[in-house]
Order: C-alpha cells, then sequence, then structure tokens
C-alpha cells in the first residue's frame, strides 16, 4: 500500500487549463472518489497519476516517491478504464497473467496468482473462456482481477461500472468494495455518479472546473457541504438565501423566506464566520410534507403541491410555498398526495445547513 500525495499540480492544454493548482494526500489503503461532472478535471487527475498524462506544474508523489519522471510501466499501478480493454483474442487466464509476464516471474507463480485473482472476483472457472463468451458484469470483473494480480501500490478505476446496466452497476459496486476492503489497496475512484460516491467511498474528492470544492467522508460532504456547488450536485436539495442574523459557539441563526429564522448548530455551519448574506441548505428528504401541522419541535409552513413524481417507495414532491419552489422526496406511507393538495412543509432545524451567501 502507498499513499497518493498531489501537490500543487496543474494541467494545461494549449490556453485551456482542465486542472487548477490541487494539493490532496490520499491515504494508504483508503478508497478515495474523485467526483464530479463532466470536464471537471477528474479523469485528467486520475490520469496524471497514472503516468498518462504529464503534470504541467506540480508534484505527484506515490510512496514517498516523486514519480513525475517514472512511466506507466515502473509505478506499480493496477489501472481499470470504462472499457475494460481487455484482449479479445486472449483467454481470460492469459488476460489476467498480462502484467505478470513483464515482471519477472515464474510460470508457475504466473498460474497460482491467477487463479487466486478469479477466485478473488468470484470467477474461478473461467480460465479458459475468452471475453467475448463472457457478461459485461463478468468482463468488469476480469479487467479488476488484471490489475489486482500484479499487486499494485495504488488501484487506479476510472468510471468502470458506467457501461453496465442500472442493478448490474449496484452488485458490483458492493463487490468491487468487498475486494478493495479484503485486499486493502489504497484505491483512486474516478466517476459522475453521487451514489456509486457516497456507497463505495472512505473519502470523498468534489470537483468543478479544474478545482477541488471539498475533500471529507461521504456522510459530512453530504450533510455539510462546503459550497452550494457541492449542496446541489450531491443529492437534491434546496437552496434559501437569506442573512444570518447571529453566530456564535452553538451555531448561527438564519433569517430566511417561508420557514422565518432557523438555528443551525454549529456542526452543519463551520463554513459560517459571523452574521451577513448566508444561505440555508435543506435536503429535499428532510422535507417533509403533513396534512396538519407538525408541533414536534419543527419550522412549518403552509404550501401546495405543483407536481408529483412517483417513484416506487419514495415520491418526490415539487411544492410551492409563498414565493419559492421546494423538493421534497418522502418515503410512501399510504398514498402519495395528489397534484393540488393543501400540505405543510416541516423541518427540523437540525437537519440544515447553513454557507456564506
Amino acid at each position: 500500500m502507498s499513499s497518493v500525495q498531489l501537490k500543487n499540480i496543474v494541467k494545461r492544454f494549449g490556453a485551456f487549463t482542465a486542472v487548477e493548482k490541487t494539493s490532496l494526500t490520499i491515504p494508504d489503503g483508503a478508497f478515495t472518489t474523485l467526483l464530479g461532472p463532466s470536464g471537471c478535471g477528474k479523469t485528467t487527475t486520475l490520469r496524471m497519476i497514472a503516468g498518462l498524462l504529464d503534470p504541467t506544474e506540480g508534484e505527484i508523489v506515490i510512496g514517498g516517491k516523486r514519480v513525475n519522471d517514472v512511466p506507466i510501466h515502473k509505478r506499480n499501478l493496477g489501472l481499470v478504464f470504462q472499457n475494460y480493454a481487455l484482449f479479445p483474442h486472449k483467454s481470460v487466464a492469459e488476460n489476467v497473467a498480462f502484467g505478470l509476464r513483464y515482471r519477472n516471474v515464474s510460470r508457475a507463480d504466473i498460474a497460482r496468482r491467477v487463479q487466486d485473482a478469479l477466485d478473488l472476483v468470484q470467477l474461478p472457472d473461467v480460465g479458459a473462456r475468452y471475453p467475448k463468451a463472457l457478461s459485461g458484469g463478468q468482463q468488469q470483473r476480469i479487467a479488476l482481477a488484471r490489475a489486482i494480480v500484479i499487486e499494485p501500490d495504488v488501484l487506479l478505476l476510472d468510471e468502470p461500472l458506467s457501461a453496465l446496466d442500472a442493478n448490474l452497476r449496484e452488485d458490483m459496486r458492493v463487490e468491487l468494495k468487498r475486494i478493495q476492503a479484503r485486499i486493502g489497496v489504497t484505491t483512486v475512484f474516478v466517476t459522475h455518479d453521487q451514489s456509486e460516491a457516497l456507497a463505495m467511498s472512505d473519502e470523498i474528492v468534489v470537483m468543478s472546473d479544474g478545482r477541488v470544492e471539498q475533500v471529507g467522508a461521504p456522510e459530512d460532504v453530504y450533510n455539510t457541504p462546503a459550497s452550494e456547488f457541492v449542496a446541489r450536485f450531491l443529492g437534491a436539495s434546496n437552496i434559501l438565501g437569506g442573512q444570518c442574523v447571529s453566530h456564535g459557539a452553538d451555531g448561527a441563526v438564519l433569517e430566511v423566506p417561508v420557514f422565518g429564522q432557523v438555528a443551525v448548530p454549529a456542526a452543519k455551519s463551520p463554513h459560517l464566520t459571523g452574521p451577513g448574506p448566508a444561505k440555508l441548505v435543506i435536503r429535499a428528504e428532510k422535507l417533509l410534507l403533513r396534512a396538519a401541522a407538525p408541533i414536534d419541535g419543527t419550522l412549518t409552513a403552509p404550501a401546495i403541491v405543483e407536481a408529483v413524481d412517483y417513484q416506487g417507495q419514495s415520491v418526490r414532491y415539487f411544492v410551492r410555498a409563498g414565493d419559492e419552489t421546494f423538493q421534497a422526496i418522502n418515503m410512501i406511507d399510504g398514498r402519495p398526495f395528489a397534484q393540488g393538495a393543501q400540505v405543510h412543509l416541516a423541518l427540523r432545524p437540525q437537519d440544515c445547513a447553513a454557507l456564506p451567501g
């Protein structure tokens, strides 16, 4: 296992800057996800770690060693790409063994390690088959086996699940995390899929326009976003502009439309430094619809349901309260509210987060 450090990394393509000055430390054994929309710089960052691209500025350090000038084949990295890149004319066993044949490994050790890798990805009996005879999920596992069989210092995964259908993606993300946890290899995973990032990661690096917006554990990034971009990109959020009217050790009080004064605890308002313009972040699943006004310590406001998006176990409502439109995602208990229904919105202040305005 090796840590990965990026020190003031910059990548330019002509006049275009794909990655701004970025510094980041990925700990030994961590599953770290680079998350963001297309064009945010996450894949460019991964390719610089891999040695497929040279940084314009800055240093890349793996296991305490600067690797800027070390070619890709000498970095001892495992790579899995979106299209798997399996050799169609080679058997599964030959595909998995490919990296070992360039490492002075004996024939007997190659056979043993290939079988161990196939066992690990739960495909022990497919060594003699060819990639075209495998399903997409099986090909993904073979690509992973080929990457881990060399016992890499770092495993790099570039959207490896994006070619799979929705149900298989969910199964494979559980399997991929299981394998990573078992072998303990430092892993950098690139995705634009927030659910993958939240489900699989020890740490999430949210990127936008070539910059790092926030780094933290999934629950921290989700519940306490550092910027409006993070709040909107991860999950569905309602963001109300207002004023921070008081700020202290216990938290902040924001004055916002519809709900009036909302007391946000300090743990959910670490990015506020004092009174002034502020924004209240309300996650859609924390905003509840009720037929009658709740009285259990919640803040409430009358509203009208404008649209209903039925999703099976849950329903997403679009509701209007005053001059504001909100999204609310609620589990279904009985029948959903109908379009046009008069309801009460309810939220708990401790479920909100606050950002500078």
